[in-house]
């Protein structure tokens, strides 16, 4: 199930960057993100509270509360530089340099969550930097 998850994810990240570039057109990138969040702060507790899942949050501890703030304020950041860098290139192009962050959560889960590597992940992080180098090179 986790793969349909990962592909949901994916389609919804590409309609999310259509949708974004198209309304930066005549709006400030961080007026545009703030606009979003609003949107994505009703629909996630909207969620919480109609999956009955708010009983959860006495039960956090406060090493989970750091990681889960941490990982907040990268998303915050992350979109908000992704948003400035739609604004001022194609879609086209900022996306699958943004989606380096896949290389980067590699590297990561292998230096601080001890995840093992192997040739097929070194394989596949070496395509992904090649295609966004390719993408990326004006022709």
């Amino acid at each position: 199930m986790w793969i349909v998850f990962a592909l949901l994810a994916a389609l919804s990240a590409g309609i999310s960057v259509t949708l974004t570039k198209s309304g930066l057109k005549k709006v400030d990138p961080v007026l545009a993100f703030a606009i979003q969040s609003v949107f994505i702060i009703v629909i996630t507790w909207s969620t919480v509270w109609f999956q009955k899942k708010a009983g959860g949050l006495g039960e956090i501890d406060k090493k989970t509360w750091m990681f889960l703030i941490g990982a907040g304020i990268a998303t915050c950041l992350s979109s908000l530089f992704q948003f400035s860098a739609l604004k001022l290139g194609n879609a086209s192009v900022v996306a699958p340099l943004v989606q380096l962050s896949m290389v980067f959560s590699i590297i990561f889960a292998i230096v601080f969550l001890k995840e093992a590597l192997n040739w097929k992940i070194v394989l596949g992080a070496g395509l992904m930097i090649s295609g966004a180098i390719l993408i990326s090179m004006k022709s």
